[in-house]
């Protein structure tokens, strides 16, 4: 994390969570959500509006983590911003040289290699659970040719359980103020 994001935290630690401003699709790409496009569905229904500046791209990939719940978020100086996956926390990209590195440019290492339903590929690796960027899927494809991973056949759906992330923070909030709220009137 930033130091100026430390420091904001520590000079304002009572600053509203923000949920479903923002989110992290299939390809590794960030999307503001405004209320407009929230008001249309949800991440997977309604992206919003692609980031594009390079700078801000970088900042929110170094300060881009989970809370102990699972909930994925960038912290904005002091302000909490949730982030809706539309598939899994990371996003790999494979590299020239055959390594893997995040969507965040964090290199890693895979220990399983997955595949769901739809054909999509994952990886576990030393962060946890990602899926890996459709233009690479034949390079995984290949390394699976050559024996170095079997993959694992999963369901899409019980991904977030079994390794621990919750693919939207903002459903989950309003679950829990529906909760809530129902116990204030009773």
């Amino acid at each position: 994390m930033d130091d100026i994001v430390k420091q904001a935290l520590a000079k304002w630690p009572h600053v509203p969570h923000c949920y479903g401003w923002l989110g992290l699709d299939a390809r590794g790409h960030w999307y503001l959500r405004d209320e407009a496009t929230q008001a249309q569905g949800r991440f997977v229904q309604s992206k919003g509006t692609l980031l594009q500046h390079d700078k801000l791209i970088d900042f929110i990939g170094r300060n881009y983590e989970a809370d102990a719940q699972g909930q994925w978020f960038f912290q904005n100086g002091p302000q909490r911003v949730y982030v809706e996956l539309e598939c899994a926390p990371w996003v790999w990209r494979v590299q020239p040289d055959q390594t893997l590195q995040s969507h965040t440019g964090l290199r890693v290492a895979a220990t399983d290699c997955l595949l769901d339903e739809q054909g999509r590929v994952y990886l576990v690796t030393d962060l946890g659970l990602g899926l890996v960027h459709t233009l690479d899927v034949s390079d995984i494809a290949a390394a699976v040719e050559r024996g170095q991973w079997q993959p694992v056949q999963v369901q899409a759906s019980d991904l977030p359980l079994r390794y621990g992330f919750v693919r939207s923070p903002f459903a989950t909030s309003c679950e829990i103020g529906k909760v809530l709220r129902a116990e204030d009137a009773s």
